[in-house]
């Protein structure tokens, strides 16, 4: 008799410990947001459907808690264009495009102007709704070289002093550069100022878009400084879930292409909400998205932002 109590005991004991357990795992849970780019490889696609994804986070699969395309009352946006001080004056046959393409984002985007200047982002003209006067504070740059400092201080100074807004907005940025950092000319993955700006952006959640335009000066006169810059901006667009835009080795013909490209992947991006292990404060999940359509692309951020549990 006592045996059996004592088995009955610990059935009963076992029990209460997983339930604690499952409890403790609750609390410990949060729920993450990042914005997910989801575009068609070719053609129109219906939108994409939540039962369609699989989300990692550290490594773990998450469960999904929200997929919600960005259209409607939830299209906000909040959209800078940046632009190195240093690139070369030819930059004015681009100018154009770049005007354009800010007067046909929606209504419901807020348009900013900046420029690099001495490791900053100096905004030539903030966020605001009137894209007709964010299009007019598009000019030259000076194209002095080496006046931008770095193109990744700058960055990291725009997401570090984002204009606030509404959290809700998506927040995203356009650069014209060429991707060299004087500090560290050579092509380093590691590059301490490029990483740097990727984690800056990451905690900022800023997707971030580049175009490949030469600067003035003797960092662009050859192949390996070329080759350096535009494999750096290509590891900072994957880590923040955005994409470089480049036409071989030279200064692009025309930005159109690129810029009805990026268009389409503002009309096609979700909110997707996810589980994560809680942080003791706010830190850094790695994140991985996939989609189990073939004909649909996913770009998302490599870290998401994740804080204590409430």
């Amino acid at each position: 008799m006592m045996k059996l109590k004592a088995v009955a005991a610990s059935v009963v004991l076992s029990m209460l410990t997983s339930v604690l357990s499952a409890v403790a795992q609750r609390g410990d849970t949060v729920t993450a947001q990042t914005v997910v780019t989801a575009l068609p490889k070719s053609g129109e696609e219906p939108p994409l459907q939540q039962q369609s994804l699989k989300v990692w986070a550290d490594g773990k699969e998450s469960s999904i808690t929200q997929w919600q395309p960005f259209r409607g009352d939830r299209a906000g946006l909040e959209f800078v264009v940046l632009i190195d001080g240093s690139a070369r004056s030819i930059l004015g046959l681009q100018l154009n495009d770049l005007e354009k393409f800010i007067q046909s984002l929606p209504p419901t985007a807020l348009v900013g102007v900046a420029y690099m200047e001495n490791g900053r982002a100096a905004f030539a003209q903030n966020l605001t709704a009137d894209h007709a006067l964010a299009a007019k504070a598009i000019h030259l740059t000076s194209g002095v070289p080496g006046s931008n400092a770095s193109p990744y201080f700058c960055l990291s100074d725009l997401a570090k002093h984002w204009p606030v807004q509404d959290p809700k907005n998506r927040r995203e940025v356009l650069m014209v550069t060429d991707g060299v950092d004087r500090y560290n000319p050579r092509y380093d993955p590691d590059d301490p100022y490029m990483q740097a700006s990727i984690t800056d952006s990451q905690k900022a959640g800023l997707i971030v878009y580049s175009i490949f335009f030469r600067d003035t000066g003797r960092f662009d006169n050859s192949y390996y400084e070329t080759n350096a810059g535009q494999n750096l901006l290509s590891q900072v667009a994957q880590a923040t879930g955005g994409n470089l835009y480049y036409e071989g080795l030279s200064n692009p013909v025309s930005f159109q292409p690129f810029l009805a490209d990026l268009s389409k992947r503002l009309q096609n991006q979700y909110e997707l909400g996810f589980t994560a292990r809680a942080k003791p404060k706010q830190d850094l999940v790695e994140l991985k998205v996939k989609t189990d359509v073939s004909h649909m692309s996913i770009d998302a951020p490599q870290r998401v932002p994740v804080g204590p549990a409430q």
